[in-house]
């Protein structure tokens, strides 16, 4: 997810960076985690549940974590990550 890499280089640029550390990290987390889902649907895959359900998992975790913090990258990335969420519960249904 572009909000997820986005967020995370962002925070590398706030004052206080080392505050940021667990937020960086689930971006990252996700962002790596997401593409890779979307990568393997574009092959037509189908044994992908455990990777969907791990996505919406740490999708959850990131949008959590980007919305303790005040600033507009971290916002913008919950709001990608709620969305995403939403998008993988319709696709488990």
């Amino acid at each position: 997810m572009n909000h997820c890499n986005w967020c995370a280089d962002a925070c590398l640029e706030e004052d206080n960076v080392k505050d940021m550390v667990a937020c960086i990290r689930v971006d990252k987390a996700c962002a790596t985690t997401c593409n890779s889902l979307a990568e393997i649907l574009a092959t037509n895959y189908k044994n992908v549940q455990g990777l969907v359900d791990y996505c919406l998992k740490i999708c959850k975790e990131c949008g959590d974590e980007c919305e303790k913090w005040p600033s507009d990258h971290c916002k913008k990335c919950a709001k990608a990550c709620r969305e995403l969420e939403d998008a993988l519960k319709k696709f488990r249904a």
